[in-house]
């Protein structure tokens, strides 16, 4: 009986354990691709707003439209004609969460508001302490990070070894551009 019971609740706790994994979604690119596990757990606005983005098929044939090499790369707003796309209302800022702009993490790019993200969002290339969350004024508030590259941060690299211009007004733009093909959510590192 002692081992039936055994048997049930680690059945149980696996079970729970299996729900309770991060959601992972696959960021197909002309470059390669990148898997990043997001984190509902402490930032659940921006791991729901990015899935919204994703649900819905957004982000297909985007761009990462900003690459700095050193620093970041940035996509999820543009379209390859450097088109800015109709976005959802902004979220509120939840870069507070504990999170930090550590290299491979993926966090929400915004203008200077701090509370106006919407679909855009950003990979760190190197750890980037300058954009963690020191106070709650206009210059301490950060950006939110709300996951980590488990997959593909040779692709992450090598994009952010593109070559850039200015395109208009718009500086660090690829070359060549890196188009996001899809994301989709997956059920592990594939």
């Amino acid at each position: 009986m002692k081992t039936m019971l055994t048997l049930m609740l680690t059945a149980l706790l696996s079970s729970a354990a299996a729900q309770a994994e991060n959601p992972k979604v696959l960021i197909e690119t002309t470059k390669g691709r990148i898997i990043v596990e997001l984190y509902p757990d402490k930032a659940p606005m921006s791991v729901e707003n990015f899935m919204t983005y994703v649900d819905d098929g957004f982000f297909t044939d985007t761009v990462f439209h900003r690459v700095i090499p050193g620093f970041m790369i940035q996509g999820g707003g543009f379209t390859e004609d450097l088109a800015k796309k109709p976005t959802n209302d902004a979220i509120a800022n939840e870069a507070d969460n504990g999170l930090r702009n550590k290299r491979g993490t993926i966090a929400m790019a915004r203008t200077t508001e701090p509370h106006s993200a919407t679909a855009q969002f950003y990979i760190n290339l190197v750890d980037n302490s300058a954009l963690d969350h020191t106070s709650k004024d206009i210059r301490g508030w950060g950006y939110a990070v709300f996951g980590q590259v488990v997959v593909g941060m040779d692709v992450v690299d090598a994009i952010g070894a593109v070559q850039t211009w200015t395109v208009g007004r718009m500086p660090n733009v690829p070359v060549e551009p890196v188009v996001i093909k899809g994301t989709r959510l997956v059920e592990a590192a594939e």
